[in-house]
């Protein structure tokens, strides 16, 4: 069964969040490639194990067989998932814990029989006895931006749902709806996408082009066949593919565009080019495989929904006269990994735009922002080539969670930010001085407009007026959700449910005729640890949540702790570089300082405080020369740190510099605003500290953090001890340590 990567999980767990909200559409924005389909899958099967009276209805577009492909793989990722087609509905109807994949199509189209009278039950009468059984329908609108009509609307009205979950890369504007983003930041970080989009590479400006077939497809078949060797040097056995996408009702360039290949003997009858039309396709019956063996296919505008070949690799996209609509679906065909994971190699880790359509090129950059580029291979000056340092990586041997440790993490959270101790009966009253609800109850507040609202999100509604109710404890109902929540706690920071479930019970239940144990922090009893979990949800939430990013005394982050979760390399300054940079800034002054030759000032993507640095570097006389680090991949430096649950993780310090030829390693982080508010979001911004602190010690090196400090418009850095106050001694105007 797949693994659901880091910001799967958060997405699943805000899913469960929004269905106990009072909006009825839940909108799930996540680009292709992120896994929508393992998202909404465990999102369910999590679902259906709190709340067992529910069918789920998953509707989607297309002619294809999507509803089929989705099936497959929920059967493929939920080991005895009990899901359903039309026509098993048809048979057997509606059960408890169903998930019913059905295609739009079957339900509109005027030759189905699911919707007429018969010798069977019709599909109505089988939503009406679902209804007696005490059943409750939840939809979700697969590839929703397809699905929105007349009749989309008319088939959801059947259900009587209360929550639609519509998902889709580019969902329609709602605007009474529950948003959940998935950051293309992170889904390009869990390796499932290729980091950055490459726009027109190779392509002057001033070209003077004849011919936009034989300009382009030129440059794509060149880059293909260097990506095949690439693939083939790592090992990897992927025939990289070209999209060719031609406007539609444009057969002359269709017939150009076949005629170009079939000049380099790429051609239908040889199956190294395929077409993919309304009303054509040849070639196209596995071409979805790493090695199927069309290097070309021919589309028009339109694809078809559910069409996904992971090794697409290159996109041509040819003009006519006429103006068509930007479709982000057709850039989401060349974005997969092939083989779901990067090669830390920035031509393998990059898809590749060739278009001479300016419009459609200021699309793509608007929609993909920061992951749409211009880009250049730069090389490594001959003089830096012996510089070597220590790479760490996270050994790949697996360590199981100290359940001891997490326990007593917490517990340090607790005595840290609420000033518990052992005398529990203080606990009560401090806990409940900061907000927390202690009770034999579980409440709900109740609105002027009689909305209610759980106890445990009261602190989302604080400014409304409100009264409460209460109900005693039940525990079919109440543990029911108790488990709920434990689970979407736990999904959120990695943990098994019962593992937190049983650290719930250590620092808050009594234990029948033992004393307290030492990280004893209340004394319920166990019917009321469901109502005090009920009735703090968001507290819980959050402290469970934030105590991985805490230091904590008793933790280890001496160097050499992580050795047995660590692995070394040489680390040397990768001789080239994919460069990618914004053409539209103003300014494209070349960096003398990087140890690349042609290093722009333009590039991108850099927070504001990496431009600061880079701009400070270039004026400061002691730098001598810079390196740019990437953010993930092996061929990058790293330095391995711990989660305070014993977690092992990789970050990757922005910058290495040379200053009076000494090596210093810098990170950069948000800054500090005008009123000395710091904008860091990284709660691991500490840890990170400690343990670079540690890495530029034990290599006799030197380094920190820098930051900006807004108010005197300098920026700072911090070498010695780490301080989130920018006015405490722990922090140094940059100027005054590097000059």
């Amino acid at each position: 069964m797949s693994i659901p990567a880091d910001f799967q999980l958060k997405a699943i767990a805000d899913l469960m969040d929004a269905m106990k909200g009072d909006k009825r559409e839940i909108i799930l924005k996540s680009c292709t490639g992120s896994g929508k389909t393992i998202i909404l899958t465990f999102f369910m099967d999590e679902y259906l194990k709190c709340f067992d009276k529910t069918v789920f209805i998953w509707l989607t577009p297309g002619k294809g067989d999507l509803e089929v492909q989705s099936k497959r793989k929920m059967d493929k990722y939920i080991h005895g998932a009990q899901t359903k087609t039309l026509v098993d509905i048809m048979t057997t109807g509606f059960e408890a814990n169903d998930v019913c994949f059905i295609n739009w199509e079957t339900l509109n189209k005027k030759s189905n029989n699911a919707l007429k009278d018969g010798e069977r039950t019709n599909f109505l009468e089988h939503i009406e006895k679902a209804f007696n059984d005490d059943l409750s329908f939840k939809i979700i609108v697969d590839e929703s931006h397809e699905g929105d009509t007349i009749k989309g609307k008319e088939i959801i009205e059947y259900f009587q749902t209360d929550k639609i979950i519509r998902a889709s890369a580019t969902p329609k504007n709602y605007t009474d709806a529950t948003w959940i983003i998935v950051p293309e930041a992170e889904v390009i970080a869990a390796e499932l996408i290729k980091k950055v989009l490459i726009i027109n590479e190779g392509v002057k400006q001033g070209d003077e082009v004849v011919d936009q077939i034989d300009y382009l497809l030129t440059k794509a078949l060149e880059k293909q066949r260097k990506l095949y060797s690439s693939f083939a040097s790592h090992g990897a056995n992927v025939n990289p593919l070209i999209v060719v996408q031609l406007p539609n009702k444009n057969d002359v360039l269709l017939d150009g565009v076949e005629r170009w290949f079939a000049s380099k003997e790429i051609t239908y009858e040889n199956g190294l080019l395929a077409v993919r039309l309304a009303e054509r396709h040849e070639n196209t019956a596995g071409i979805e495989e790493p090695t199927a063996k069309p290097v070309a296919i021919i589309i028009k505008q339109a694809i078809a929904t559910g069409w996904d070949c992971p090794r697409a690799h290159i996109l041509v996209k040819l003009r006519d006269h006429m103006s068509e609509t930007f479709e982000i679906q057709t850039i989401g065909r060349i974005r997969r990994m092939p083989e779901g994971k990067h090669y830390d190699e920035p031509l393998l880790d990059s898809c590749y735009l060739y278009t001479m359509d300016e419009k459609f090129t200021e699309s793509v950059k608007m929609s993909l922002g920061k992951g749409a580029l211009e880009a250049a291979n730069l090389h490594l000056k001959e003089s830096l080539k012996s510089v070597k340092l220590v790479c760490e990586q996270v050994s790949g041997i697996a360590f199981s969670r100290d359940q001891r440790q997490i326990l007593q993490t917490i517990y340090a959270y607790f005595k840290k930010h609420y000033n518990i101790d052992t005398r529990t009966i203080e606990n009560k009253k401090r806990l409940e001085a900061n907000d927390f609800l202690i009770s034999n109850y579980v409440r709900q507040y109740v609105t002027e407009e009689n909305k209610i609202i759980a106890a445990g999100d009261r602190s989302s509604y604080k400014d409304l007026k409100m009264t409460y109710i209460q109900a005693p404890i039940n525990t079919t109902i109440h543990g029911r959700e108790y488990h709920h929540i434990v689970g979407e706690i736990s999904l959120r920071v990695g943990l098994k449910y019962e593992d937190l479930n049983a650290i719930f019970r250590r620092l808050f239940v009594r234990t029948a005729g033992k004393k307290p144990n030492i990280n004893q922090i209340l004394l319920l009893e166990n019917r009321e640890l469901y109502a005090f979990v009920l009735n703090n949800r968001e507290l819980l939430k959050n402290a469970v949540r934030n105590a991985a990013s805490e230091l904590g005394d008793q933790l280890h982050l001496e160097f050499n702790a992580l050795s047995d979760k660590t692995t070394k390399k040489d680390f040397w300054l990768p001789r080239e570089c994919l460069f990618t940079y914004d053409a539209t800034e103003k300014s494209q002054r070349v960096l003398l300082k990087s140890v690349y030759e042609g290093y722009l000032s333009s590039a991108a993507p850099r927070s504001s405080s990496e431009k600061k640095f880079e701009k400070y570097c270039e004026s400061a006389a002691s730098v001598q020369w810079v390196y740019k680090n990437g953010d993930k991949g092996a061929e990058y430096l790293s330095i391995v740190y711990e989660d305070a649950y014993g977690k092992a993780r990789v970050f990757f310090p922005d910058y290495v510099v040379c200053v009076n030829g000494e090596i210093w390693i810098i990170e950069t982080k948000g800054g500090f605003d005008k009123y000395g508010n710091s904008e860091d979001i990284d709660k691991f911004s500490p840890r990170k500290f400690a343990v670079l602190k540690a890495y530029i010690d034990k290599y006799n090196l030197k380094g920190g953090f820098v930051r900006e400090d807004k108010k005197s418009d300098e920026l700072c850095i911090c070498m010695e001890e780490y301080s989130d106050d920018v006015s405490s001694a722990s922090w140094s105007l940059l100027r005054d340590i590097i000059s």
